[in-house]
């Protein structure tokens, strides 16, 4: 993407990145400018590059796909779970667009793929605003393609870490996108089962939950052994051999993410599901959501409303 796309969309979406990102432009780079400022670890595994890796993508490295093979072996339906999860983030995003919400702050956004939040969200409503937020620099080397947006709607990126609550609610690019006193949709996706009980998640979300305007949502999906405590020590021992956190945690502790914090939150649909089985208003689950069980799954999904 070029400057001059940005200014022919009207998105002025490179002034944002340049304040975001000055060591590199990357809402103006083009193949063969300057590296992201960030290390791109090649060495060790990566959620998100494993992540890839599951939906069949190509921005994964030999170190990934072992770690990533070893994860199919225990289950060999982990890539029906990833595929489930994005499913399940459509149907979410497009809910909150039914309600009325043209504003999406996605943290942990991952490597770009199909039916991205963007993409979604402007299917729905064009003029949908949405900024992505993930430390990894993969991630930020695919910036130009988060970046393509509808040109009624905007779209940014922030390279940030979802533990810095005020870098990124203060950033230049949420500032200029995101309205706090009108609803918002919170995206967080396939994340929180990285965080360790030791970093204190619930307070973590607690802090992003706070700064949004009543009529906001709270989009989730998180890992859980419930159904397979018998593979629990066999993944989880993989991630760790590569240096990755996972605690999958149980459904009540999974609903309190939901539903816990000062404010008053309220589940909306049929609460806290396995991902393949959450949906809400008028659009219903498809056959490939409902060929797969709850074991093959191996996580919840859910949506909650801040009433005030």
């Amino acid at each position: 993407m070029t400057e001059n796309a940005d200014a022919d969309r009207g998105v002025g979406t490179s002034e944002v990145a340049a304040d975001v990102a000055a060591d590199w432009d990357w809402a103006t780079a083009e193949d063969g400018d300057a590296e992201p400022r960030v290390e791109l670890r090649t060495d060790i595994p990566h959620p998100a590059r494993m992540y890839d890796y599951y939906l069949g993508g190509k921005d994964n490295f030999p170190v990934d796909r072992v770690a990533a093979e070893q994860v199919v072996k225990l289950m060999p339906t982990a890539p029906d779970a990833a595929r489930a999860n994005r499913r399940f983030l459509g149907r979410a995003v497009r809910h909150a667009a039914a309600l009325g919400i043209r504003q999406f702050l996605d943290i942990g956004t991952g490597i770009p793929t199909a039916e991205n939040t963007h993409e979604v969200a402007q299917r729905s409503a064009a003029d949908s605003r949405v900024v992505y937020v993930d430390n990894d620099p993969m991630v930020l080397t695919h910036a130009r393609a988060l970046l393509s947006s509808a040109p009624q709607g905007r779209t940014a990126y922030v390279e940030a870490d979802f533990h810095d609550a005020d870098a990124i609610l203060e950033s230049t690019a949420v500032k200029e996108l995101i309205d706090f006193d009108q609803p918002v949709a919170l995206l967080v996706v396939a994340l929180l089962h990285f965080l360790p009980d030791s970093d204190e998640p619930h307070a973590l979300l607690e802090r992003y939950k706070r700064a949004l305007a009543p009529g906001s949502v709270l989009i989730l999906s998180h890992g859980s052994s419930d159904h397979t405590p018998e593979l629990e020590e066999g993944v989880t021992g993989i991630y760790k051999a590569g240096g990755i956190t996972v605690a999958t945690r149980t459904r009540d502790e999974i609903t309190r993410f939901g539903t816990g914090g000062a404010d008053g939150w309220e589940l909306i649909g049929p609460g806290v599901v396995s991902l393949n089985e959450w949906q809400a208003g008028t659009e219903t689950v498809g056959d490939d959501d409902l060929r797969l069980t709850r074991q093959e799954v191996g996580g919840y999904g859910l949506m909650a409303l801040k009433k005030a």
